[in-house]
């Protein structure tokens, strides 16, 4: 059940960006007077079309990872005279690169809207205090404290864990002064510190951020509760259910839930007996967690169970309200930033200052999904469009096969005042497919991999 919720959901989110894509292809392609035969979502056998007045043949199709819009065009197949006006290569090259960055951008204006739908309703983040810090780090040369709360990095203002996630990532692979502004709650002073980056985190995979700044950001103690059971678990089999409060293993007191999972973890296959508390009585089982390997191939123990995350403290918590147009204006605003932090980890990615290993796939995607899913709509509407705006700006990269490449070869054209030559398009085309199918493949590897 949990796996079919996982591809509904994933093939649900991949429909919505691909016809919001191909709807921008589409839109823009009619308003230029060019001819369009064919709207697809997904690819391979229709299983289901229909036609609208203008002749246009609208498709849902067999394979949904992708789509596509077909246009009357001279290369493609013979035109007749009187449509020949109406074909692609026939416009001129401002209408072609229209055509071909209206998928893009329409994904921007996906993202905006979706954007704006937050913010209008309110956004809520938790404040980032520092709870502890690591000796000889990043931080303890800063001369961070424990208590503090870290409102701004480099200048830029970090009211929430999520911003300031944002600024250490885009500091990732970089040398230099990192500057912190600091300072504790029942205080209006801000205390200015800084400590230097040397190639921070270059070439390192799935990066705790606050781990390599030498930070523990403060959060609620977690106590040993169980939350979900995962099904045919050893935790399910020995009768744990949401809400067992873990009180001791073997005898040893179980006092949070790190101590919990660092004890499960020792003991792969190895049975214990756990005394655990339900509506307020003792009971004891016997469990024995299953067996599973890190990347080093070194087993540990693993029962099947999550923990209950307890409540936030209403002084931990900051909320945003912005207005309708400051809404829209905030919008725009977080697209732009993603936008730009995307573009910068590609950079990133091909100078090698981050690893290719955090590149990801279709797997991770639907993990993902379905994770931010199950977190609220909230949570899946800023994913929705942090992918969107990854698609847009993944598809304005200029390599040909991509909408990217389909501009550059226009623009190209309006510079030169004639078209591309077929043979440096093909060659193009084939180069292009080749870095496209290379980076799919390496995406497929890193989720197997992962998984």
């Amino acid at each position: 059940m949990e796996l079919l919720q996982t591809i509904l959901i994933t093939l649900g989110t991949l429909a919505v960006l691909v016809t919001i894509h191909e709807y921008g292809h589409f839109w823009v392609a009619r308003r230029c007077g060019i001819k369009v035969l064919r709207f697809s979502i997904g690819f391979g056998n229709a299983l289901y079309r229909w036609h609208d007045k203008q002749g246009t043949e609208f498709v849902i199709a067999s394979i949904p990872l992708g789509g596509y819009v077909k246009m009357l065009d001279e290369r493609e197949g013979d035109v007749s005279e009187d449509e020949k006006p109406f074909a692609f290569n026939r416009q001129p090259v401002q209408s072609r690169l229209a055509v071909a960055a209206a998928g893009p951008l329409a994904n921007f204006a996906l993202a905006i809207l979706v954007y704006w739908v937050l913010f209008a309703g309110g956004v809520t983040g938790v404040v980032p205090i520092i709870g502890s810090i690591e000796k000889g780090s990043i931080a303890d040369m800063a001369d961070l404290e424990s208590g503090q709360e870290i409102i701004a990095i480099d200048g830029e203002e970090t009211p929430t864990w999520e911003a300031l996630h944002l600024r250490l990532l885009q500091r990732i692979g970089e040398s230099g002064a990192i500057d912190f502004s600091v300072k504790y709650p029942d205080s209006d002073v801000v205390y200015q510190s800084s400590a230097v980056l040397d190639d921070w985190l270059a070439g390192s995979e799935a990066t705790d951020l606050m781990e390599g700044i030498g930070i523990q950001l403060y959060r609620p103690q977690l106590l040993p509760v169980v939350d979900r059971v995962v099904e045919s678990s050893p935790a399910e089999q020995a009768g744990l259910q949401s809400g067992d409060l873990i009180v001791s293993a073997d005898t040893e007191l179980i006092k949070d839930w790190s101590a919990w999972v660092d004890y499960v973890k020792a003991r792969p296959n190895e049975q214990m007996e756990i005394v655990y508390q339900r509506d307020g009585l003792q009971q004891s089982t016997f469990l024995t967690p299953a067996i599973k390997y890190d990347d080093d191939n070194k087993a540990y123990g693993q029962v099947g169970v999550g923990v209950q995350i307890p409540e936030w403290p209403e002084e931990m918590k900051r909320s945003f309200s912005y207005g309708f147009f400051g809404s829209a204006s905030e919008a725009v605003k977080r697209t732009w930033s993603m936008s730009i932090f995307t573009l910068d980890s590609i950079k990133k990615m091909i100078m090698g200052l981050i690893s290719p290993k955090n590149l990801s796939g279709p797997i991770t995607i639907a993990k993902v999904a379905s994770a931010s899913a199950e977190a609220g709509f909230e949570s899946y509407l800023g994913f929705l469009a942090l992918l969107s705006v990854s698609l847009g700006v993944l598809n304005l990269l200029p390599i040909p096969v991509l909408d990217g490449g389909h501009i550059l070869y226009g623009l190209a054209e309006l510079i030169t005042g004639k078209a591309v030559s077929e043979k440096v398009q093909i060659v193009g085309y084939q180069l292009g497919l080749f870095i496209i199918v290379g980076v799919m493949i390496l995406a497929l590897y890193n989720d197997i991999a992962r998984l």
